[in-house]
């Protein structure tokens, strides 16, 4: 079969998890990986200057060909001819879009009507009642999709309770290189980021990583982390708390630091090109949240064989098992969290044991390449 051409329509500014994942594809697709050939272009919504954007420098540093598509703001209706303009000047075989601003113009402008379209669905973030509004506008959007992929089976459900066809909706979770986190964890590497951080070498340091929204509920997170410090029975320095990424939520995580006198217990790390060093100097990793698909913070965590303690949510039990590959515990129980964090800091054996075997799951189900093979799989389908 000859080499399929696929044209990616994304939102991004920064290196998403989403926007990971597509960049690795794109890289496998034109490698001997995967049988057709795959050969990606993207399109790039973009407000101010291109080179101040880090997800087109990422794009551009691996020759993936990257459109801009410049627009003057949110509701900017000039993105629909430029847009039509290169689909027209391409001639993809398939559309694939990425979140609910691609989705709707796609269905919106009838580009699904020039190829085949394709629509990755990675979840929805509560932010505020606008993007609330924009997550019911997507499940309209979505029903005129050619396939659906999304990221773990209680999405697959919503979006088949809210009207888009079953037969129409794959489950592909996401995927991480074996090798991911190696650099971190040199002594060199993990000493120079404490150092930098001021956090001293007996430091044990809980680690999370992920956007600053609602739904990671990072406060659950920030009360455990004042009942370690303050439990009667710890032994050895108190956790010193990570936190990397960055998001509306910043100012309410300020004042809950500084309400339960954290100030000294937790750094704000703020967005970074890759959480890769911080995993390097973590002794336990956390997802806090109350909503999830197939998060990259997982499977950043398990390839770096920092254990972890997770909420029971979305595709989370699908990817690890609670005592065997992470510490699974019901969203926003305090309690739950403190015990589960308090185990892995003082239990090295446990520790090791469930790092050892997430990286294991990472080996046998979550390589990139699998991934990739997957979806040529789904696109050679659609396509014939």
């Amino acid at each position: 079969m000859k080499t399929i051409r696929l044209l990616a329509i994304v939102e991004a500014a920064s290196i998403t998890g989403p926007a990971k994942n597509l960049l690795q594809f794109a890289q496998l697709g034109r490698s001997r990986h995967v049988e057709p050939p795959v050969e990606v272009s993207i399109a790039v919504f973009q407000r101010g200057d291109p080179s101040q954007n880090l997800f087109i420098a990422a794009a551009r540093q691996c020759s993936i060909p990257v459109y801009p598509i410049p627009e003057a703001g949110r509701f900017d209706r000039a993105v629909v001819p430029r847009l039509r303009a290169l689909v027209q000047e391409l001639k993809p075989d398939l559309l694939q879009t990425h979140a609910v601003k691609s989705h709707f113009l796609v269905r919106a402008s009838g580009l699904h009507g020039l190829a085949p379209w394709v629509a990755f669905h990675h979840g929805y973030t509560w932010p505020d009642l606008r993007a609330r509004l924009y997550n019911q506008v997507d499940r309209w959007s979505l029903r005129a999709a050619r396939q659906v992929l999304t990221v773990s089976r209680p999405f697959r459900d919503e979006l088949a309770r809210k009207g888009v066809p079953r037969d129409r909706i794959e489950i592909v979770h996401n995927a991480i290189d074996p090798q991911w986190g190696a650099q971190g964890r040199t002594s060199g590497a993990a000493a120079a980021l404490r150092l930098r951080l001021g956090i001293g070498a007996q430091k044990k340091i809980i680690l999370i990583v992920g956007r600053l929204s609602r739904e990671k509920d990072h406060r659950t997170l920030l009360e455990a982390v004042h009942d370690l410090r303050t439990a009667r029975h710890e032994t050895g320095p108190p956790p010193h708390l990570v936190v990397v990424g960055d998001g509306p939520e910043r100012p309410r995580l300020e004042s809950s630091i500084r309400a339960l006198h954290l100030g000294d217990a937790v750094t704000l790390v703020g967005q970074v090109p890759t959480a890769e060093p911080y995993y390097g100097i973590a002794d336990v990793s956390v997802l806090s949240s109350l909503s999830e698909g197939s998060p990259n913070a997982l499977l950043e965590s398990m390839a770096a064989r920092v254990p972890v303690v997770a909420t029971s949510v979305g595709g989370i039990p699908e990817i690890v098992s609670h005592d065997r590959s992470a510490l699974l515990i019901h969203p926003g129980d305090r309690a739950a969290m403190t015990r589960a964090l308090q185990s892995i800091l003082t239990d090295e054996s446990l520790a090791r044991t469930l790092a050892d075997r997430a990286y294991e799951r990472i080996l046998t189900h979550h390589t990139p390449d699998a991934r990739a093979r997957r979806l040529v799989q789904i696109y050679r389908r659609i396509l014939s």
